[in-house]
């Protein structure tokens, strides 16, 4: 008698929303956002296209839910160290999200497309509460925390993809190639600024050497307290 043949094992874990999104960060830190199709999806999960579409509706959806997924864990960051201030919570907040557009090269477009095509949606809410709440506990008026939470986000975000953009351009420069040197780069900029026209460009020729050497992470994070202080400045709760 011939023997059986053995049945495919069947997943051990059941196909679930959570396990689509955390596949869907996992391409699009891979291949990008062309290479995030449901076919590739399917086939890096095991399954079939439908069993996704259960799940997730189409693509949009699931850029969104794979934005979202990562917010999520980068917003909820604990401050380092001992103290456990609203401004300490703040730059928590801000490195989280510096970090996560720093890991995920298409995040930072994804960003801007949620918070500009779908402010309705989990994204922007996530970002603007995280940051709101403690806005709040620093005591600033009521009138004035859409204000004030908004400067915060727009600097926040502002900064941190401009950063993932000069991340993304020098890995694009190494990949062609052609080594990339941070200091060089930097260097450059400097020199090519201290030879402009000293009348039509006096500041910027003033602040030249600044660029050389300077630290991305911490220029961030003073940013962050030239924020943080003018909101201290000028909402302070009234007496």
């Amino acid at each position: 008698m011939a023997p059986r043949s053995r049945r495919p094992e069947r997943r051990q874990e059941p196909l679930s929303r959570e396990r689509i999104v955390t596949a869907a960060v996992e391409l699009l830190d891979t291949v990008g956002e062309r290479g995030l199709t449901f076919r590739a999806l399917a086939e890096h999960l095991a399954t079939g296209p439908g069993a996704i579409y259960w799940h997730i509706t189409g693509k949009a959806e699931l850029l969104g839910a794979a934005t979202d997924a990562v917010v999520a864990a980068a917003v909820t960051a604990e401050p380092t160290g001992t103290a456990d201030s609203p401004e300490d919570t703040v730059r928590a907040v801000a490195l989280g999200l510096l970090d996560a557009t720093e890991a995920h090269p298409w995040l930072a477009t994804q960003l801007a497309t949620q918070l500009s095509r779908t402010p309705w949606g989990t994204v922007a809410p996530r970002i603007f509460e995280s940051l709101g709440r403690q806005v709040q506990a620093m005591g600033v008026p009521e009138a004035h925390w859409f204000t004030a939470t908004s400067a915060l986000m727009h600097y926040i975000l502002g900064a941190a993809g401009q950063n993932a953009v000069n991340s993304a351009s020098a890995a694009s420069a190494g990949s062609s190639g052609r080594h990339v040197d941070r200091d060089e780069f930097l260097g450059t900029v400097s020199t090519a600024w201290e030879g402009l026209d000293p009348d039509e460009y006096p500041f910027t020729r003033a602040v030249a050497d600044q660029v050389r050497g300077h630290d991305d992470r911490e220029q961030f994070l003073a940013g962050i307290s030239l924020v943080l202080a003018g909101i201290a400045a000028l909402h302070r709760p009234a007496r």
